[in-house]
């Protein structure tokens, strides 16, 4: 039997030459690279949350590269791109487990999706970042109807805005800036005006868990940016919470004790404002990744950029296929072509 031996070595650590271990090809390598034209049209809705026809649709108008590359130099056509972060973010899995569905690694599973969610976001994150676009300021009033049509006491309100407190793991460092105590859990805050198309309008975040609703308003800058918006001198105004301050751009419940008149004003308001609850399910319930706090750290993951990320594929979603919110209020948002141009 021939080993291998040297005079420094122990002997008890010598191996035979013949039981070296031999290279294997990785396993992921024998299932082939990804096609869509494979897939049925059920399982493509389930594994990405979009029909088979709607993602050539949604790429032609998402302006991201036709080829994705890593800092890694790890490469995909868009398309793949795409699939691989819609499946990453509509299951809490592991990345192992799709090395099989993709043909890839692990690591350039990983990648791909981070690298493709970052061209997102610097293509299109202005339509969260921005709430003076065209497509809202020019329908204020349509927005403000259709609300006051369901019951709402006001006749100006054009949106409702709240914060989410979105749990993540523990994180090893700074753990008391993260730390919401209202919650009791270490958390990453996000603050959303949604209008009642079902669209986000705008959403400001994430900032550490210990901060508060009305200090997250203040450091977002909106109320500046909504001071313009009026209807015949009147100025239009969003509804929030107790939370919240009050001012002419933004409306909350009466406070203290209250009249009758006073109570029922606070009940019609919040039987419209539930709605914003709503969008918040929406984006859990079909990007759940981000739903599952084990997965999400701070500092090995882009826990933000995945938040905002999903949001915004909320709204793509909601112009293809309509919400719960748009149907509530029975208005629709607009098409996924001018939500994207900015319509």
């Amino acid at each position: 039997m021939i080993l291998y031996m040297a005079s420094d070595l122990n002997p008890l650590i010598c191996v035979p030459l013949w039981k070296q271990p031999t290279y294997k090809p990785a396993i992921y390598l024998k299932y082939g690279r990804f096609k869509l034209d494979s897939l049925c049209e059920k399982e493509v809705e389930a594994r990405f949350r979009f029909k088979k026809a709607h993602l050539p649709r949604l790429l032609n108008v998402l302006n991201v590269p036709d080829r994705i590359i890593c800092p890694d130099r790890t490469a995909a056509d868009k398309m793949e791109a795409l699939c691989i972060f819609l499946q990453r973010m509509a299951y809490p899995n592991r990345l192992c487990e799709m090395e099989k569905e993709f043909g890839r690694s692990s690591t350039s599973l990983s990648f791909l999706a981070n690298t493709f969610a970052q061209e997102l976001m610097d293509a299109h994150g202005h339509l969260l970042s921005d709430i003076q676009q065209p497509w809202i300021v020019d329908n204020l009033q349509e927005f403000a109807d259709s609300i006051h049509k369901k019951g709402a006491a006001m006749t100006n309100i054009w949106g409702f805005i709240d914060g989410t407190v979105r749990p993540i793991c523990r994180p090893t460092h700074n753990q008391r800036l993260v730390y919401n105590g209202h919650k009791r859990t270490h958390s990453l805050n996000y603050q959303s005006v949604v209008l009642p198309n079902g669209l986000i309008a705008n959403m400001y975040g994430p900032i550490e868990g210990r901060r508060h609703d009305a200090g997250m308003l203040r450091e977002s800058g909106l109320l500046p940016l909504i001071e313009g918006f009026e209807r015949n001198g009147e100025p239009m105004a969003l509804y929030g919470d107790p939370a919240y301050p009050l001012r002419p751009q933004l409306v909350t419940p009466y406070r203290g004790d209250l009249t009758d008149e006073q109570e029922a004003f606070n009940r019609s308001m919040s039987m419209a404002r539930v709605s914003v609850e709503w969008i918040f399910g929406k984006i859990v319930t079909y990007w759940p990744f981000i739903d599952f706090k084990k997965n999400q750290k701070l500092y090995l993951q882009p826990v933000g950029l995945y938040y905002l990320t999903c949001a915004l594929l909320t709204n793509f979603h909601t112009c293809l296929y309509g919400s719960e919110v748009g149907n509530f209020f029975n208005l629709q948002p607009p098409s996924l072509e001018d939500y994207i141009q900015g319509n």
